[in-house]
């Protein structure tokens, strides 16, 4: 696997003018204010937020917590969580929004980031999808949500995945047979799980086109050099940032 680059675009192949999206890599440092070692992680996300042309201070976060709701957000939200883990929003793991100027944030280090863009309202989502928000569906969450504000077609969103850890490195227990039909391996007696598989099989269930599934195709933990991975580096481990805006 080559080398991750400094920002890693899900959606880049859209070259949607109206669309910033954005995966941050090891290089910038920890952009979490919770987990990790959090001194300096303003400065980090500000300086990969300013190479975007994006205030790190108008961040919209969220304090995840591995479930499926999703937070429709606007102007009144701008800012929450950006400089506080306390002032995000609780409770939540994943928004939807059309408002332009408006920065979604969410922070991984192994789950699965999801980007979804609605390039017709246009409107955009941002989904912190790991074992247990996909178990609860959080992709179709979002898509009905954003069928419900924005009367988006499922058929006409294109989406991004970002970095996370692949069926090649998560191991998980037998257990996981129960929650999951799909996206399971079984290699030298024990069972894997592609997150990435699980999300595609949903989000094709909610009318998405396979040829509009981006995928960085990325593993956080066989790329260990260049992402960070909870399951290769323990509690320590630092967070990732995807931010998507629109213009």
């Amino acid at each position: 696997m080559k080398l991750a680059p400094k920002i890693l675009n899900p959606l880049e192949s859209l070259s949607a003018p109206r669309l910033s999206s954005a995966f941050s890599c090891r290089t910038y440092g920890n952009m979490s204010l919770s987990y990790g070692n959090t001194k300096g992680a303003l400065d980090n996300r500000k300086n990969f937020l300013t190479s975007l042309d994006i205030d790190y201070r108008d961040l919209v976060c969220a304090q995840q917590q591995h479930g499926n709701n999703v937070r429709y957000v606007n102007m009144e939200n701008k800012g929450r969580g950006a400089l506080d883990y306390a002032a995000a929003i609780p409770d939540t793991d994943g928004f939807i929004t059309d408002f332009k100027g408006l920065p979604l944030a969410i922070f991984t280090a192994d789950c699965l980031s999801i980007f979804l863009y609605d390039p017709h309202r246009p409107a955009i989502g941002l989904l912190h999808a790991g074992w247990r928000s996909s178990k609860e569906n959080i992709a179709l969450c979002a898509v009905e949500l954003m069928r419900s504000k924005f009367q988006t077609k499922a058929s006409e969103l294109r989406v991004g995945f970002g970095p996370r850890i692949g069926g090649c490195c998560y191991a998980v227990s037998a257990e996981f047979k129960n929650y999951f039909s799909t996206g399971l391996t079984e290699k030298a007696g024990r069972l894997y799980l592609d997150l990435a598989a699980v999300n595609k099989k949903q989000l094709a269930g909610t009318g998405v086109r396979e040829e509009n599934i981006f995928d960085s195709n990325y593993c956080t933990c066989c790329a260990n050099a260049d992402f960070f991975s909870f399951r290769k580096e323990g509690r320590a481990s630092a967070r990732m940032l995807s931010v998507a805006m629109l213009r």
